[in-house]
């Protein structure tokens, strides 16, 4: 008799869903094609040449603790260089506040672990990060989407979205918020924005996920302060991640929260993986000191910067009449959005056919809403790429406008 596996799998098995954009990046290997379609940051902003000496250093000096198992908390020292870096941006912070995760991906499915009940509410932003909607969703939470607008999430939606599900007695357990350059939508919250939201979750009683990947990648405008700077109460959770600063290959991202969320985190991540990489710690570790890291990151920067005016230069030149997007002050994303009689899905299969690719909007959307907008990298594809990319986007675009009249 053949096995059901069916029946095997558990409850907590079923909400599992591949990842749309992981899937569709399998799609967009070919050469020919134009992707605009994946968080990736550009191969020309890895520090290749200092790793490998970096590497040979480490493995010379701290080889066999480099190979070792380590603490689940982290690398020291690489702990250390990340809360000096903090204490420098205004956060008051000791070694009990922060933990190494592998990638900041690891950090949501386990806050999704530590905090979530089946039928909890995660309030997120229409749109939101997809991995963070799969990674709770995964636990059985209900998504409740709040609309955005120039500023990102709307506080008087999650105001009277809140209050409403408090008088059903619904459970919330967080608000989760990109709140810089915002994935997928690309926007920043003011100063205002955050205090806003932050009073919501002082007045419930609700925790803050601050997921921040893109925040050193300003191209400009002000800085704001975040969320966990705002707060006095340890209610708010920050992510970070060298994924987009140095190298996503590192897998290395950490957690930022009050001593009691941190210790039920470590005791997560030891069912998980134990320790993150120990080698990768102590080379981001050496790394992170040098005098190299700013040097590069001030490039890449200025590297994105560039490739965003050159995306936007080309929307002006080639998009059609009806045609709108959002205009990031830095990270690697900006959101599109097509007359409300075009869907993304319509247009995606022809644009492949273009050799042209991107990430359909909905997908971003926890309440099936969105299917008139597209998300679109800038960071990846080099500039005559963009340049070429738009112009095909821009044809099919048209073409369907054109279509639907």
């Amino acid at each position: 008799m053949v096995i059901d596996l069916e029946q095997k799998f558990s409850n907590l098995a079923a909400h599992l869903k591949r990842s749309a954009i992981r899937e569709l990046l399998k799609l967009t290997q070919k050469p020919e094609i134009i992707s605009f379609a994946g968080g990736l940051p550009s191969p020309d902003s890895f520090p290749i040449e200092a790793l490998k000496k970096i590497a040979v250093d480490v493995l010379t000096e701290e080889g066999a603790e480099a190979l070792q198992y380590g603490p689940t908390e982290g690398d020291f020292k690489l702990r250390e260089l990340l809360l000096d870096r903090y204490r420098k941006f205004g956060l008051e912070l000791e070694m009990e506040n922060l933990v190494i995760s592998t990638a900041s991906q690891q950090a949501l499915d386990l806050l999704g672990k530590i905090f979530l009940d089946a039928g909890d509410h995660v309030i997120c932003g229409l749109p939101s990060y997809l991995g963070a909607i799969s990674a709770f969703g995964s636990y059985g939470a209900r998504l409740t989407g709040i609309p955005f607008d120039e500023h990102g999430m709307r506080s008087d939606e999650l105001r009277e979205t809140v209050k409403s599900l408090k008088e059903k007695d619904e459970p919330i357990k967080f608000i989760y918020v990109v709140p810089d350059f915002q994935n997928p939508a690309g926007m920043t919250m003011p100063h205002s924005r955050r205090r806003a939201i932050l009073e919501i979750a002082w007045q419930y009683d609700i925790l803050i996920i601050e997921d921040s990947p893109y925040r050193e990648l300003r191209f400009e405008g002000q800085s704001q302060p975040m969320f966990y700077e705002l707060d006095s109460s340890g209610r708010v959770i920050t992510l970070g991640t060298f994924s987009k600063i140095l190298a996503p290959g590192f897998r290395l991202g950490w957690l930022i929260a009050h001593k009691d969320i941190i210790d039920k985190f470590v005791m997560a991540k030891q069912t998980a993986d134990l320790c993150s990489p120990v080698l990768v710690q102590k080379m981001a570790a050496r790394y992170l000191e040098s005098e190299d890291f700013e040097k590069n990151l001030s490039r890449t920067v200025e590297m994105y910067r560039k490739k965003r005016d050159i995306m936007l230069e080309s929307f002006k030149k080639h998009m059609p009449e009806g045609v709108t997007w959002t205009t990031p002050e830095g990270g690697l994303f900006l959101f599109l959005r097509l007359p409300p009689q075009i869907t993304s899905e319509r247009i995606f299969d022809r644009s492949l056919e273009h050799n042209v690719a991107f990430v359909n909007g909905a997908v971003f959307h926890c309440n099936d809403c969105g299917h008139n907008t597209m998300r679109i990298n800038f960071s990846y594809p080099e500039e005559e790429l963009i340049r070429e990319g738009v112009k095909r986007l821009a044809e099919v675009i048209t073409q369907a406008i054109s279509e639907a009249k």
